[in-house]
C-alpha cells in the first residue's frame, strides 16, 4: 500500500482524500460550506472561517484508522494555473498540507483546483492514461465555465490552454440563481435537475456567443421572464438546463472542428446534471466523472500527488 493525501478547500466544499497507489482506490471526506437560506454563496472571509471549522473533523474521520505511511501530500492552492489566479479559501488547505508535510517529513505538491477536477474525472472513468495524451476538457461549475486543451507536461503533469469560456456569469452560477428564484437551497444543481425531469416541454435555444466564448447572464433574465409570465417551475428549470446544454453543445462543436478526434473529458458539478450528461453522451460521447467526483473534491489532488511522486 502506498498512500497519498489530498486537500482541497474551495469556495463550496471542504475536502480531504487518500489515494492508494497500489489498489488504485480513493477514500475521501467532504462537506459543503454552510450557506444561509436565500444566499447565493459565501464571502471569502466566511469561506475561510468555515473551512477552519470543518477541516479538522474531516481529517480526523479520514485518518483515524490509517496505519500505513503516507508517501506525499497534494493540495490545491489556486483556482487555475494562471498568473494572478488566487482565492483566500485555498490558504486553509495549503496550511493543512504544510503541517502534514512538516510532521510526516514527506514531499508536498501544489496544484490548481481545476487540475484536481480534471484528474478526478480521469480517475473516476478509469482513464488516467490520458494524462500522457492531449485531450479537451470541459470544466463547468459555479466558479468556472471553460473548455480547455490539456497537454502533457514534464514540469506540472499537464498544462491547460483555454479554448472557450464564459464572458460573464458561470453556468453553475446561473443554475444557482434560477434555483434561488424557485426557492431552492444553495447549491441548487441537484434540486433543479430533479424538478426539470417533471417537465414535458421542449425548447429551441439559441445560445449567445462571441466567437468561441459564451454569454450566460441572459439565461437568468429569460428564466425570470418565464416565471413572471406564469410558466410552471419545472418548465423554467428545464429551460435553464437546456440553455446550459446549448452552450456545451456549441462549444464542443466549435472545438472539434479545430481539434478533431481528441478525447473529450467532462468535470465540474454542472456536468453531473442528468439532461446535460445524457445529451452530450448521445451526440458526442466522451468521459464523465461520476457525480461524487464531479463536484468539488480532493480525490484528483491526491491522485496527482501520486503521479508527481513517481515523476
Amino acid at each position: 500500500m502506498a498512500l497519498f493525501a489530498g486537500f482541497d478547500t474551495s469556495n463550496y466544499t471542504t475536502s480531504v482524500a487518500l489515494y492508494d497507489d497500489v489498489s488504485k482506490r480513493v477514500v475521501h471526506q467532504k462537506k459543503l460550506l454552510p450557506v444561509k437560506d436565500g444566499a447565493l454563496g459565501l464571502k471569502q472571509s466566511d469561506a475561510v472561517f468555515h473551512h477552519v471549522k470543518q477541516l479538522p473533523q474531516l481529517v480526523k474521520e479520514l485518518f483515524f484508522d490509517v496505519t500505513e505511511p503516507i508517501c506525499a501530500v497534494g493540495v490545491s492552492t489556486r483556482p487555475r494555473n494562471m498568473e494572478g489566479s488566487y482565492m483566500p479559501c485555498f490558504l486553509v488547505g495549503n496550511l493543512a498540507a504544510e503541517l502534514t508535510q512538516s510532521l510526516l517529513k514527506i514531499p508536498k505538491y501544489e496544484f490548481s483546483h481545476q487540475q484536481g477536477h480534471v484528474a478526478a474525472a480521469l480517475y473516476s472513468c478509469g482513464r488516467l492514461d490520458l494524462l500522457r495524451e492531449e485531450f479537451i476538457a470541459f470544466h463547468f461549475s459555479g466558479g468556472t465555465t471553460e473548455c480547455i486543451l490539456v497537454k502533457p507536461s514534464k514540469d506540472s503533469i499537464f498544462t491547460t490552454q483555454i479554448l472557450a469560456e464564459s464572458l460573464d456569469l458561470k453556468c453553475g452560477q446561473v443554475i444557482d440563481r434560477v434555483g434561488n428564484m424557485l426557492g431552492m437551497p444553495f447549491p441548487s444543481g441537484k434540486y433543479l435537475d430533479e424538478l426539470s425531469q417533471k417537465s414535458q416541454k421542449t425548447f429551441r435555444i439559441r445560445p449567445t456567443f462571441r466567437e468561441n466564448d459564451c454569454c450566460v447572464s441572459g439565461i437568468e433574465n429569460q428564466c425570470k421572464t418565464l416565471l413572471q409570465k406564469g410558466e410552471a417551475p419545472e418548465d423554467v428549470a428545464k429551460f435553464c438546463l437546456e440553455s446550459v446544454y446549448a452552450i456545451v453543445e456549441t462549444m464542443i462543436s466549435h472545438d472539434l472542428k479545430q481539434y478533431p478526434g481528441l478525447p473529450l473529458v467532462f468535470s465540474g458539478g454542472v456536468m453531473s446534471n442528468t439532461l446535460i450528461r445524457q445529451r452530450v453522451t448521445e451526440h458526442f460521447g466522451g468521459f464523465f466523472a461520476k457525480p461524487e467526483f464531479s463536484s468539488d473534491n480532493a480525490a484528483g489532488i491526491a491522485v496527482l500527488a501520486s503521479v508527481s511522486n513517481r515523476s
